[in-house]
């Protein structure tokens, strides 16, 4: 845990967000979770699993958005199993094939094919009859680069699920509840939202829950 709390207390800064520095701040925080030991990344994903799998809010959805996990990013597939188990419907998201900056979210089973898409992370391939619209969704979990504790996001700036929820925004919706997860070396002290940027409802890290 030395390595975490280093790279936390780091990272502990407010950042000016103009492009340059949120490009350093990605650079610096998809480093600090690419360097987090496999036990350290299982550890994680456990008591990921502990905070969530019990909250009325997950038990109680019937279409739940997963991700794969990649680059560090902390592992949800402990969830994903149990709320199958259950009977609840799992999606992973899928890049829309007719609208290339946005995503659609297509009904996953474990085992079902998965595919590399353009930026070279996995998606399940496509199947009709199991696309869904975000509208539908219960709760979506949404990886990310870095975030505060007031529940502001970082991504990977390439803007797909400010997209593909930014019906929320417009809307004044509150559904699908917008869940974040995160390794806590991934919180700073400040970001400073941009017009496009979705809230998250909840943020929750291997060592805390935060909300706005």
């Amino acid at each position: 845990m030395i390595a975490v709390l280093w790279v936390t207390s780091n990272f502990r800064l407010s950042h000016a967000m103009n492009a340059q520095s949120r490009s350093s701040l990605r650079k610096s925080l998809r480093q600090a979770r690419r360097q987090l030991p496999l036990s350290q990344q299982a550890q994680a994903a456990l008591q990921l699993y502990h905070s969530i799998s019990g909250q009325l809010y997950f038990r109680k959805a019937k279409r739940i958005a997963f991700y794969l996990a990649s680059d560090g990013e902390i592992d949800p597939s402990l969830l994903l199993a149990a709320a199958e188990a259950r009977g609840q419907h799992c999606y992973l998201p899928l890049i829309h094939p007719f609208r290339p900056d946005r995503m659609l979210f297509l009904r996953y089973r474990q085992g079902d094919l998965l595919l590399r898409h353009r930026w070279g992370m996995w998606q399940p391939a496509l199947r009709r009859g199991a696309l869904l619209h975000a509208r539908a969704l219960d709760i979506a979990f949404v990886p990310l680069v870095g975030f505060d504790s007031a529940c502001s996001r970082l991504g990977m700036g390439k803007g797909f699920y400010d997209r593909t929820f930014s019906f929320r925004t417009r809307a004044g919706r509150r559904s699908p509840k917008l869940i974040g997860l995160a390794h806590e070396c991934q919180r700073v002290e400040s970001l400073e939202n941009q017009a496009w940027d979705v809230q998250m409802d909840k943020i929750v890290s291997d060592w805390a829950t935060y909300q706005p």
